[in-house]
């Protein structure tokens, strides 16, 4: 039996792919040293690990070719196929025993993980009462959350199994993804596509739209400017944190493992508190550049602290509070909406894939120098550009953030995009 249309346990099962993908980034990354040591791994081989994993060039690839995937043939398209890629990554992950098994399992998962990220976003922003899209898009921020956290969680009571603790983790998230599979089966498709579909077919034809477009009408340059501005750079710091903050914490904080994951565990927590009780709460409700610039600023201080903070629990502590609460709205979350509004239905899920390729491949090219810079420039001027990275995306936002709040998707595209004669003389152009 379909889900009600625009229901919120449709929403939910949408979101729950958010939990795999973030669970599955955490999980390669917090297992590559037990498969350095059980497989004799080298620099070179654990760099190809890191770069074509879900945190990296394999999700690039899979949000691109999703984006394209999902805006031709629907939002709901993906969800018959992706989770089955991602059991079949996950599988190879849980039973190598050698480096070409595990390299293809890490690829195809962030082949799987890329590919549901623009279907997610849009078909939970396209499926939202309009009073409720921030929060809806909020339950999408709440699952990726919830992923890392468990996560670690179960790093720290596992670890002593070693490699066999990784691979029940990766068990688990094999299980959950059977289940959200079945689960995602029964969604509809989302009204707002199939209509918009009809209508193209009627104005202009049965043309799919060009990359030619996405760039060159006006509104979508201005979206694109903004989240680039917002997204990829905010992204250059978490996808950072995300695979190099427990290196950061043992090697210049001085933790142990288990110490590192139980920190950035609670890290996780505070933000799914926070996506609750401020995102999914407030994002209808209260002015979204100041939501914004409230979360950017505490960023930019986390970063400081553990910049020119020397490290100690304290510091380490008041970084995480700021962070994880500050995570919890800010540049993903507004990233997650403001996509899913911005765009015209004809473009949105192929924008959104091309700009989380960005993202990951950005975050790729710097994970390659990062260990490099803390070695050579020491951990002060690491620090230091991310601060850098972290400013342009707040400044970024707080000039461009638009202000939507209450409007129906149709109403935004008819501001932003003009009639419907209009955008059919776009669309032929």
């Amino acid at each position: 039996m379909a889900e009600k249309q625009g229901s919120l346990k449709a929403t939910i099962t949408v979101a729950m792919s958010n939990y795999l993908e973030a669970g599955s980034i955490v999980a390669g990354a917090g297992g590559l040293t037990l498969w350095m040591e059980y497989l004799n791994l080298n620099d070179v081989k654990l760099g190809l690990l890191g770069a074509l994993s879900a945190n990296g060039f394999g999700s690039a690839i899979g949000a691109f070719l999703g984006g394209i995937l999902v805006d031709k043939y629907g939002r709901k398209f993906i969800y018959k196929y992706d989770l089955l890629v991602y059991m079949l990554g996950i599988l190879l992950i849980m039973f190598s025993f050698n480096f070409p098994m595990l390299l293809v399992g890490y690829v195809v998962t962030g082949i799987a993980v890329g590919a549901a990220i623009p279907a997610a976003w849009t078909y939970i922003a396209e499926e939202a009462p309009k009073g409720e899209r921030a929060a809806r898009v909020g339950w999408g921020q709440f699952a990726w959350s919830i992923g890392p956290a468990i996560t670690l969680f179960l790093s720290v009571l596992l670890a002593p199994l070693g490699l066999l603790g990784s691979r029940i983790i990766f068990a688990q998230l094999f299980v959950v993804a059977l289940i959200t599979w079945i689960m995602q089966q029964q969604i509809n498709e989302s009204t707002i596509w199939t209509e918009e579909k009809e209508k193209s077919r009627r104005e202009v034809g049965k043309q799919d739209v060009s990359w030619k477009q996405l760039f060159t009408v006006k509104a979508n340059l201005k979206a694109i400017v903004l989240l680039v501005g917002i997204y990829v750079f905010w992204n250059l710091v978490a996808g950072v944190m995300g695979y190099f903050m427990p290196y950061i914490y043992e090697t210049v904080g001085g933790l142990s493992a288990s110490q590192a994951n139980l920190l950035q565990g609670f890290l996780w927590t505070l933000t799914v508190a926070a996506t609750y009780f401020v995102f999914i709460k407030l994002g209808d409700r209260v002015n979204r550049k100041l939501l914004y610039g409230v979360g950017a600023g505490m960023g930019i201080a986390a970063w400081l602290v553990l910049t020119f903070g020397g490290m100690g629990m304290f510091e380490l502590y008041t970084f995480v509070v700021l962070w994880g609460i500050a995570a919890g709205f800010g540049a993903q979350a507004f990233y997650g909406l403001w996509a899913g509004e911005l765009f015209h239905t004809r473009y949105r899920a192929k924008a959104q894939g091309f700009i989380f390729a960005l993202a990951r491949i950005a975050v790729g090219l710097i994970s390659l120098v990062v260990p490099l810079m803390i070695t050579s420039l020491g951990f002060q001027s690491a620090g230091l550009v991310m601060i850098g990275f972290l400013v342009i995306a707040a400044v970024v936002g707080l000039i461009m953030a638009p202000e939507t709040r209450g409007k129906s998707l149709e109403e935004i595209q008819e501001d932003r995009y003009g009639s419907v004669e209009e955008r059919a003389r776009q669309a032929r152009n």
